[in-house]
């Protein structure tokens, strides 16, 4: 089973944005040097607890300091951007560093309403962006390849590259939490990812739905897909547990509509007072995720990649930090990795 990564450079209470991005940079080049096969970063805005907003930026200061990952979106959020500047940016690290670079491509906003609007409002874009969705993707495929795509004016046809001699394409990958995203990437045939991390409900459906309706394309023959999830491993199943509750806290924050703050050390979510509904958020969590010892973890993973039929799974790995941690490096996301690593590879 070939295991991979998703950041989404998380800030806890004692961490700068700066710190935050330090320890990234550590824990790609733990994922690099132990054989972990990609890495991707996310597009979220405007949330105290995630550093990652711009994920082409991200990949190219983490490409300059691994060797081996692939290194990718999970995901750009399309509806956010003009596909152009897209396929520019992608092609232009594919072109850095050729065979390394995912294109993973996801439809939400990743972001609350106020900062969509300001985000998408002051480049022109709107609602109807995400109803083009479609069309978008076959804009950033096509601008990315050697070929590009013509484009047809009143006084003939305009050729548009994203980039002037493309040797390599990034890989293209749609990632998704629905039936809709499911039934997109089967009918484009592209390469598919479900979110399992963040809701865990409708993983079994939507990838049996993509799986039966793919239609074979350039890009993939035949179904492509994996899934990610939450992970936290320790040497004891409670202290993997008490790294992971800081995350799941603030995941209950975010479902219930409570104020959100940078990811808290684990001292500071013991004991925290939640609400029932909060408390069944984080219950709901701890059972779907990857959490416990290193000999339960990939008892855990093994499972999940069997019950789902996939090949590779890539794990979020959300420990926390205990008070007094070197603000500029996360521990146990490292030793997360690292015991994950001894166990399965």
């Amino acid at each position: 089973m070939r295991l991979s990564v998703l950041d989404l450079v998380p800030v806890r209470t004692d961490q700068t944005t700066s710190d935050a991005l330090a320890a990234t940079v550590r824990l790609a080049q733990t994922a690099d040097h132990l054989g972990f096969t990609r890495y991707w970063v996310a597009e979220h805005h405007n949330m105290p607890s995630v550093g990652a907003t711009s994920p082409p930026v991200l990949i190219a200061y983490l490409a300059a300091q691994t060797s081996q990952l692939r290194l990718g979106s999970g995901g750009v959020m399309l509806p956010n951007h003009a596909p152009l500047a897209v396929a520019e940016q992608f092609a232009l690290l594919e072109a850095a560093a050729p065979g390394r670079i995912d294109l993973g491509i996801g439809r939400a906003p990743g972001s609350d309403q106020v900062t969509s609007f300001l985000l998408r409002g002051a480049a022109g874009r709107d609602d109807r962006d995400i109803d083009q969705f479609p069309e978008y993707l076959d804009h950033v495929r096509a601008m990315m390849s050697a070929r590009g795509v013509s484009v047809q004016l009143r006084d003939g046809d305009y050729n548009l590259k994203a980039t002037p001699a493309a040797a390599s394409e990034p890989r293209l990958w749609l990632l998704g939490s629905s039936m809709y995203s499911a039934r997109l990437a089967a009918a484009k045939g592209l390469p598919y990812v479900f979110a399992h991390h963040f809701s865990g409900n409708g993983t079994e459906e939507a990838l049996a739905l993509y799986r039966s309706e793919f239609v074979p394309s350039e890009l993939t023959a035949e179904p492509v897909t994996f899934l990610t999830v939450n992970a936290a491993v320790a040497d004891t199943r409670d202290e993997a547990t008490a790294l992971m509750l800081p995350n799941l806290h603030m995941m209950a924050r975010l479902r219930t509509g409570q104020p959100l703050g940078p990811v808290e050390l684990v001292e500071d979510a013991r004991g925290a007072e939640l609400t029932p509904q909060q408390q069944h958020i984080v219950d709901s969590g701890l059972a779907r995720a990857v959490v416990g010892t290193p000999a339960e973890a990939a008892e855990q993973l093994t499972a999940l990649a069997q019950r789902f039929d996939v090949d590779e799974v890539m794990v979020h790995p959300v420990a926390s930090a205990h008070r007094g941690t070197d603000p500029r490096t996360a521990p146990a996301r490292e030793t997360t990795l690292e015991l994950l690593a001894k166990e399965l590879f």
